[in-house]
């Protein structure tokens, strides 16, 4: 195994299909936040200003015949506790799953190799490895740990929050079925309140099922964007959240998923104006739920309910997997049935 250090996202501009090729591999992590199109954008804004200062540390492992065996996408920044400190690109806050991308077969090795970069002297002078937001089923942890014991580190794991989900059946009433019959009946109730309405109520994806469809042109895909921003920020948390930075990377981030064909960015409309609004990912045959806007002036008729209901039965209807409500305890998830797991904050000190 040979190990080569990246320290800057615009080199690996063309082996971006070989990252993205080896992430499907690699089962327990293939999730959208360690796509390449998403990492390179993240790093742009260093997550949208959650970093002031940071350096890019990017190890790339391949194999004697030259395939990459590998990646580890880190960087290198003082962490929240002020230790110098490597962690993962996409720490903390807007990537909700993150780990090192290598299938699980080849993890001992690559750690080993990994582990010796990390003492030689490209290395920059880190403490502590802080790894946040990894499933708490990776086998990266197990790996992580025994190769830390070899060397005498300490390792950590620290649960963080709950990541609920729902293991879709492929049939609507089959999934109204496998949930609470009070929740069942609030949903049913809820959406045929909406479409019983006076006033028109529709639902759509932008750029229809086809999410990498062409024929919705950038600036069509802005004004949607802004649209999504305009309901998030009638929350007041998610206004203060919504920095100019932030919505810098927000954009930039849904035109990568956009481009790359797993954008799913859903409105309600109640006659013609936006009520709600879900900015989700279709990415491996599962939703991922990103972030939510609601009008509040139309919560009469529950525009959120109803616009995560139709989300819902259009998953099972395209048979999707699962739907990923993600990273919070938020009561409406549990309400759809949502599972609980967990995703952990692995720590390594030297």
């Amino acid at each position: 195994m040979h190990l080569e250090l990246i320290q800057n996202f615009e080199a690996l501009d063309s082996q971006a299909n070989e990252w993205n090729d080896l992430l499907a591999c690699c089962s327990a992590s293939h999730v959208p936040f360690l796509r390449y199109e998403y990492l390179s954008t993240w790093w742009k804004t260093l997550g949208g200003g959650e970093w002031k200062e940071a350096s890019l540390y990017i190890y790339l492992a391949r194999r004697q015949d030259g395939g990459l065996l590998g990646i580890a996408p880190l960087f290198y920044a003082k962490n929240r506790q002020g230790v110098p400190s490597m962690l993962l690109v996409g720490s903390i806050e807007i990537s909700d799953y993150l780990d090192v991308i290598c299938p699980a077969a080849d993890l001992p090795v690559f750690m080993e190799g990994l582990f010796e970069a990390l003492t030689s002297d490209q290395a920059p002078p880190w403490q502590a490895l802080d790894f946040y937001n990894i499933n708490e089923n990776s086998p990266t942890l197990p790996a992580l740990e025994a190769a830390a014991q070899r060397r005498g580190w300490s390792f950590s794991q620290q649960q963080l929050q709950p990541c609920p989900y729902i293991p879709l059946p492929g049939d609507w009433e089959q999934y109204l079925a496998s949930i609470d019959k009070k929740q069942r009946h609030e949903i049913r109730r809820k959406m045929r309140r909406a479409e019983e309405s006076a006033t028109p109520v529709r639902w759509y994806i932008v750029g229809g099922e086809n999410y990498g469809d062409q024929t919705v042109t950038e600036a069509a895909l802005d004004a949607e964007i802004e649209e999504f921003m305009a309901l998030m920020a009638m929350d007041p948390d998610k206004d203060r959240f919504l920095t100019q930075v932030m919505r810098t990377q927000m954009r930039s981030a849904v035109h990568a998923a956009f481009r790359a064909g797993w954008l799913q960015l859903a409105f309600l409309e109640v006659d013609g104006k936006k009520a709600a609004g879900y900015l989700n990912f279709d990415f491996a045959n599962h939703i991922w739920v990103y972030n939510s806007g609601i009008n509040f002036d139309y919560r009469e008729l529950s525009p959120g309910w109803v616009l995560l209901g139709y989300l819902l039965k259009w998953a099972n209807e395209n048979r999707r997997e699962a739907f990923d409500f993600m990273r919070g305890d938020e009561d409406y998830k549990y309400r759809f049935g949502g599972i609980n797991r967990y995703v952990v904050r692995a720590l390594i000190c030297r």
